[in-house]
């Protein structure tokens, strides 16, 4: 048969056995038979999300919570959908909600503590994060949660444990093990690895991107993209837009904002799908590509005259394989402009905000090797961290 409850029911098997898009497509077909179905929109609203359409994910999710008000897990689904869409006051009010009717729920404990994380409480989230851990002692998402949130609430001691936890529990999940080292590493508690793991990168700035601009513009007062259009400027280069540029780890497009006046073609590179869709929404870039940047930069040998990277080195410790990669891609005589974050250690440190800090000797030196000359250096404060500045330098490099 193919009632609507029917349709439902084989798409949530479908579900399961990772056919996401088979299951989408029965839903949808539940809905043209029963449009009030709140089982149909809830269980699409998390396939739409699985698949990162989370404008549409959160739609179906509020039509869900306004056909079946009070029910725990149309509550559950939509507090995630508000948080995915940035929307994090609302998202913590649905969880706790959620949690009033339903407290055994540690997906949306965890949930609910990544949120207050997200929205800069994270002491807040230490207590649901604990929560999580005591209902689902093998979830090792929610340790590793909340050992982010020990940390990032100053009590980086406590965060160790949990960390810990998480590689232990973390299995065959090659992607939770490397998370979970690279914390460790931060918290001094294991070897430094030479790069930020590429699945940390991605969910960092996917949970980031709907707030991304207001709060490094507003809150943290971030400046490194136009720092580094004047530095272009100030060397000379001119904003004509007569050159081919390409913006690494290019984010939701602020950097592409200062770049495009230097360019007649301007690409992007990022790893997190939910950037590249705000940067898509400026309609400044030719191409974006979903792609690590030391897979990318091979691709396209001697095609660029500007190689631009705001804020995207600091995820990389051995940064020798990267200016290789770059001096690979640049056209006789072009350039390359780049942020790091800066300290004495030689090569480089891991520090507790997860973020490499270089010295700029060293690097140079790693430049010069690559076949790369000084064009400028510049001192600079990159950002606010936690009311403090950032110290960081902008290096232009030209072959």
């Amino acid at each position: 048969m193919n009632t609507a409850n029917d349709l439902v029911a084989r798409g949530a098997q479908r579900h399961k056995q990772g056919k996401v898009q088979e299951a989408e497509g029965l839903y949808r077909r539940a809905l043209k038979l029963n449009p009030n179905h709140p089982d149909a929109h809830n269980l699409l609203s998390v396939a739409l999300r699985a698949r990162g359409a989370v404008a549409e994910a959160l739609a179906a999710s509020t039509r869900a919570v306004a056909l079946a008000p009070g029910h725990p897990l149309m509550l559950a689904n939509h507090g995630a959908a508000l948080a995915e869409a940035g929307q994090l006051p609302e998202a913590i009010t649905a969880m706790q909600q959620c949690l009033a009717l339903a407290p055994g729920d540690a997906t949306t404990w965890r949930n609910l503590g990544q949120a207050l994380a997200a929205a800069g409480r994270p002491a807040d989230a230490v207590g649901p994060l604990t929560t999580a851990t005591q209902l689902a002692p093998a979830m090792a998402e929610a340790w590793l949660a909340l050992a982010h949130a020990q940390r990032e609430s100053g009590n980086a001691f406590a965060a160790r444990a949990p960390a810990a936890r998480a590689l232990e529990l973390s299995g065959r999940d090659k992607g939770m093990a490397e998370q979970a080292r690279f914390l460790l590493a931060a918290l001094g508690e294991a070897e430094t690895p030479d790069r930020a793991p590429a699945a940390y990168v991605r969910q960092l700035f996917d949970t980031f991107a709907p707030r991304f601009d207001a709060e490094l513009e507003g809150k943290l007062d971030y400046r490194t993209p136009a720092l580094l259009a004047e530095a272009l400027l100030a060397a000379g280069i001119p904003a004509e837009g007569v050159l081919d540029v390409l913006d690494l780890g290019c984010g939701t497009g602020l950097s592409g904002v200062a770049l495009a006046p230097f360019a007649r073609r301007l690409e992007g590179v990022d790893l997190s799908p939910r950037m590249l869709e705000a940067a898509r929404a400026r309609n400044l870039y030719a191409a974006l590509h979903e792609m690590d940047l030391l897979a990318f930069l091979p691709r396209k040998p001697a095609a660029w005259d500007i190689i631009a990277a705001a804020d995207v080195l600091n995820y990389l410790g051995d940064l020798a394989p990267v200016l290789a990669a770059m001096r690979a891609a640049l056209r006789p005589g072009g350039t390359i402009a780049f942020s790091l974050e800066t300290g004495e250690a030689v090569p480089f440190a891991l520090g507790e905000g997860m973020r490499y800090r270089h010295n700029p000797a060293h690097v140079l030196g790693l430049a010069e090797a690559a076949g790369l000359n000084l064009l400028a250096q510049t001192p600079v404060t990159l950002r606010q961290e936690r009311g403090q500045p950032v110290a960081g330098a902008l290096l232009l490099l030209r072959c």
